[in-house]
């Protein structure tokens, strides 16, 4: 065989070869690297969280989640498609780490087919895509093998930052359905007094915060004098719990110690219990309350002396009998939203919070906790002396409020191993023996405790944040402000243990490309100036115009001289002032033309580099390869 056929043969073997090689290595990776996958991301959007991780490998039942996701909705919207394909991939990884424990159904509910009927049966939204009124679908029902029900009615893109919280949640709730147990240790009427239909605001009913925990968890009462938390409570709700006795703190320190959850709500000035009757018919004195104890140990700030204002938000108020302005900003109740921290899951989504008379809430120097705001006033905020709150002037304190440009933080999320505020057991109280069941002294926390504190216990009242109505003999509450929803999310993310109190709050996967972004408002700051100045121009060459065209000015009285002959020196003026007028509008349209030119050409140039770098990447380092061994056959000659 001669040389060029040889050579040709031995090319084409080798061509063959590096063909079944490439084969083998798609065949292989397919076989064995499926599953593997390697998160580039800055946020590490596309990693799930030990908690999620957890979750999923302690699955002791089996769990089924069906996706319900009509494709109609992603062909006219787009950016639903895209999520849809997000959602998709992170339910893969759940049934994959499951190990087999979670099953996955994707199912495309067509118009009148039985898939939409099970939509519909599992109470799913339908959402209406067109004129013509048909339904689409985007969510998510959960069952397990005792037929517990759990459902995302509709997926939207917007929570894509707390996707993973929310698809744990309903993982976990249907891998544990017991209702989680809540404990309330409260001075305040919340479940109710007898005594209320005497009462303005409150009436004799259990509040509509503590009816909305109702729906979800099992509440309890515990009595203010508790020597032990009983075991079966998950979370502890403390609300104006007052003059608690050292065993009773002994209680709730050993609580916290031995795993359980506490959301703790403090007052400087409890506007409700104020305005509550005790047991003589008077209100209360002493309205404020704290767990200086407590609070000292764990790390955490609070003044039970001070009460914070804010302007921003102020509700409006009657002014005082005989005052000329019959409403004033009454800065000690304000309304929250700019404030609310939308990175927690549980506060996401709320609008606004409304608070009374709160405090302020802080970090101890040193503290080695996490310590994360939930609710923070504005910049316009101040301190307030509760003695100006129990027969308040609310024009002279709005006129003596001084905001000092501070923001504070009225409620908090807490994170951290924490150590006990005691060294040992107290006495028991005098004609009270411990109780039978009474648990061993922990000196610390296992591991990071989870605490919600807030400085405002009036978030809980009906009358800041619902207004009741009688509806044919049912009362029907409607709001107007978040507070409930605000505390039942809270209690729910305790309860759901550290597994969704650990999940953080993710980046969305559609990530903008912040460069181009900075260099496009850069060029566009550049043209605006430009257009700016031409457009002044324009406008002073205009006005000339027009005073040209009406012969000037009169000389005696400075007005325009409606019927002045013009002379040829000021037609020749107008004429110019027309060609300037045209001129200096050919730049402007050649001004927006290159603004627009330079943006089209900006993400074309962007497009290119996204599309053709890692081709061109990979062909030039084909070429060095080539080249190189080229380079080494020569010398091998030689």
């Amino acid at each position: 065989m001669s040389t060029p056929g040889r050579r040709f043969w031995t090319s084409l073997v080798g061509v063959l070869a590096a063909l079944a090689i490439v084969v083998g290595i798609n065949m292989l990776a397919d076989a064995r690297l499926a599953n593997v996958q390697i998160d580039l991301t800055s946020q590490r959007i596309y990693t799930l969280s030990p908690g999620t991780r957890s979750v999923l490998t302690g699955l002791k039942e089996p769990v089924t989640l069906r996706l319900f996701y009509s494709h109609r909705l992603g062909s006219v919207v787009p950016v639903y498609g895209a999520y849809a394909d997000r959602v998709r991939e992170l339910l893969t990884q759940y049934a994959q780490l499951s190990g087999g424990k979670l099953k996955l159904e994707l199912l495309d509910p067509e118009p009148f087919s039985d898939t939409e009927d099970r939509a519909l049966a599992y109470g799913l939204q339908g959402v209406p895509i067109d004129q013509t009124g048909e339904q689409v679908y985007f969510g998510i029902a959960g069952t397990n093998l005792e037929d517990d029900e759990r459902t995302i009615g509709f997926l939207q893109p917007e929570r894509e930052r707390f996707l993973e919280y929310d698809l744990t949640r309903l993982v976990l709730e249907l891998s544990n359905p017991a209702r989680p147990v809540v404990g309330v240790m409260s001075s305040l009427p919340v479940d109710g007094d007898p005594r209320g239909m005497m009462m303005r605001g409150q009436g004799g009913k259990p509040w509509t915060s503590i009816l909305l925990l109702r729906e979800t968890d099992t509440v309890r009462t515990v009595p203010l004098d508790a020597q032990v938390i009983d075991s079966d409570i998950q979370v502890l709700l403390l609300a104006q719990a007052q003059n608690l006795s050292e065993p009773t703190l002994y209680a709730i320190d050993q609580f916290v110690m031995r795993g359980g959850k506490l959301m703790v709500m403090v007052d400087p000035y409890s506007e409700t219990q104020a305005n509550t009757p005790g047991p003589e018919g008077m209100p209360s004195v002493n309205v404020s309350s704290d767990l200086k104890k407590l609070f000292d140990a764990w790390g955490i700030v609070y003044d039970p002396g001070v009460v914070i204002g804010d302007l921003e938000g102020a509700w409006r108020v009657r002014g005082k009998p005989g005052d000329r302005v019959q409403a004033v900003d009454y800065v000690a109740w304000f309304n929250i939203r700019d404030g609310i921290s939308h990175d927690d899951p549980a506060t996401a989504d709320l609008q606004q919070v409304t608070v009374a008379a709160p405090g302020a809430i802080s970090k101890k120097d040193g503290a080695d906790i996490t310590f994360t705001p939930l609710l923070t006033t504005s910049a316009q905020s101040g301190p307030i002396n509760p003695d100006q709150l129990r027969m308040p002037d609310p024009g002279k304190l709005l006129a003596e409020f001084k905001p000092d440009g501070i923001r504070r933080v009225i409620a908090a999320r807490i994170r951290g191993q924490l150590k006990s505020a005691f060294t040992g057991p107290p006495e028991a109280p005098q004609g009270k023996p411990r109780p039978a069941v009474f648990p061993d002294y922990k000196a610390a926390t296992d591991g990071p405790a989870n605490l919600v504190v807030v400085a405002d216990t009036d978030i809980l009242a009906d009358r800041f944040w619902v207004r009741l109505a009688d509806f044919f003999g049912q009362s029907q509450a409607t709001p107007f402000s978040d507070n409930g929803p605000f505390v039942a999310n809270l209690i729910g993310t305790l309860a759901g243990g550290d597994a969704l109190i650990g999940l953080r709050s993710r980046s969305d996967s559609l990530r903008p490309f912040d460069l181009v972004d900075r260099i496009q408002k850069q060029a566009e700051q550049r043209f605006r100036q430009t257009e700016l100045t031409l457009q002044q121009h324009l406008d002073e060459t205009e006005k000339k115009l027009n005073t040209l065209r009406q012969g000037g000015a009169d000389a005696a009285g400075g007005k325009p001289a409606a019927a002045a002959i013009l002379t040829e020196d000021q037609r020749a003026e107008i004429d110019n002032a027309r060609q300037e007028i045209v001129a200096t509008r050919q730049k402007l349209r050649g001004v927006q033309l290159d603004l627009r030119r330079d943006i089209g050409g900006l993400e074309t140039t962007v497009k290119l580099l996204d599309i053709a770098a890692v081709p061109v990447l990979l062909t030039l380092v084909a070429i060095g390869i080539a080249l190189l061994r080229r380079s080494r056959r020569a010398r091998a000659r030689a």
